[in-house]
């Protein structure tokens, strides 16, 4: 029978649960790194049990952690994120202009053919790559210095480069999205970049539909569609049928459209979830109702999914890099919150239930199908 192992990184460390193909019950290992915040844990999709953590610290910086068996034991591997050549400036909050500094790694994509290459998402938005296993890192610069680079600026949690996603069918393709400059693609292994906004409306900015400058939250794909996407952007969900080139809002009858995730079924490339939140300021779901919402039509078309989840009083929030699906024929679907609650449904959404309460606010959630 197949086993499912959940990865959660948290404000005060990082956990791993895992269950057997049922998901019925699950056993807790953690906190490992206690204390630290654990931005992001995932693992190769090569070698299962080669697993990677960004763990940060106002006090002590960033350390990169590698497991070679499956979060049992953990190793130390890499510290140094060196923007490459001449930093310049990007636009702060008041539209002056502030010179770049790395402050964490916010997510981590593990290459689909070598357990040794992963690319880092950092904040000030930045990628980096590692090809020994994260024991050294190297900036890949076209992104940063893309002419459009002195006008991003930073949103209310930094200015962050939190999605990565690579094309299985196109390995020199990869698409990023930064909080607050928007989505870009590369289409030479990370040596060149344009922005892939076309179709992004942002009330707030000087120009609403400029090329740069919106406030992307979380990009989702299909390993069986590549060209598809789909965005939660800052307000308002999106899809491109294009890989990018335009974008058309598939919002329809959501209670809002302002939310971090967005994840597909496994199976269902036209099922697709989201988790509204009430808006940018309050931050927690409206009418205090956790509601999780599924789109079996790609969009537009969209329904609640309640059972299990507290539908009154409930004022956590659900952030970007905290949901995962697994690849089981009923397809599982998870969520961590900010009150520390990762939820799971092994009927795609239909029913819910907590699979551990009460751990720091839940930063990430990744999920493993294993042999």
């Amino acid at each position: 029978m197949s086993r499912v192992r959940v990865l959660v990184g948290t404000r005060k460390g990082a956990f791993v649960l895992t269950s057997d193909g049922k998901r019925e019950r699950w056993d807790v290992s953690g906190p490992h790194f206690a204390g630290w915040e654990i931005y992001h844990v995932k693992a190769s999709p090569v070698e299962p049990d080669r697993l990677y953590a960004s763990q940060s610290s106002g006090w002590f910086g960033q350390v990169i952690q590698r497991s070679d068996d499956g979060g049992g034991t953990w190793e130390a591997v890499g510290s140094e994120f060196a923007y490459d050549g001449t930093p310049g400036t990007h636009q702060w909050y008041d539209g002056t202009q502030h010179p770049w500094e790395f402050a964490r790694v916010w997510h981590l994509e593990p290459s689909l053919a070598d357990p040794d290459t992963v690319y880092a998402g950092v904040e000030d938005a930045a990628l980096f790559r590692t090809v020994d296993g994260g024991k050294t890192w190297k900036e890949l610069p076209g992104l940063r210095n893309h002419t459009s680079g002195p006008s991003w600026h930073p949103g209310a949690g930094g200015m962050c480069l939190h999605t990565i996603l690579l094309d299985p069918s196109q390995p020199d393709r990869i698409f990023t999205a930064i909080s607050a400059a928007g989505a870009f693609r590369s289409d030479d292994g990370g040596e060149t970049w344009r922005p892939i906004n076309h179709g992004l409306h942002s009330e707030g900015i000087p120009d609403p539909y400029a090329e740069v400058g919106h406030c992307v939250h979380r990009i989702a794909m299909h390993p069986s569609r590549p060209g598809v996407l789909f965005m939660q952007k800052h307000w308002d969900v999106m899809r491109s049928d294009d890989a990018g080139e335009s974008w058309a809002e598939v919002s329809g009858n959501l209670p809002s459209d302002f939310g971090f995730p967005v994840d597909i079924h496994a199976h269902e490339p036209e099922t697709i979830y989201v988790v509204p939140i009430k808006s940018d300021s309050y931050h927690f779901p409206p009418d205090g109702k956790l509601r999780v919402y599924r789109s079996r039509t790609g969009g537009n078309e969209w329904e609640a999914l309640t059972n299990g989840l507290p539908q009154s009083d409930c004022y956590v929030n659900v952030l970007r890099n905290a949901m995962a699906v697994d690849s089981l024929d009923s397809c599982g679907v998870y969520f961590g919150t900010t009150g520390g609650q990762v939820y799971a449904s092994v009927d795609a959404g239909d029913t819910w239930g907590p699979i551990v309460r009460d751990l720091p606010a839940v930063l990430s959630v990744e999920v493993q199908t294993l042999p």
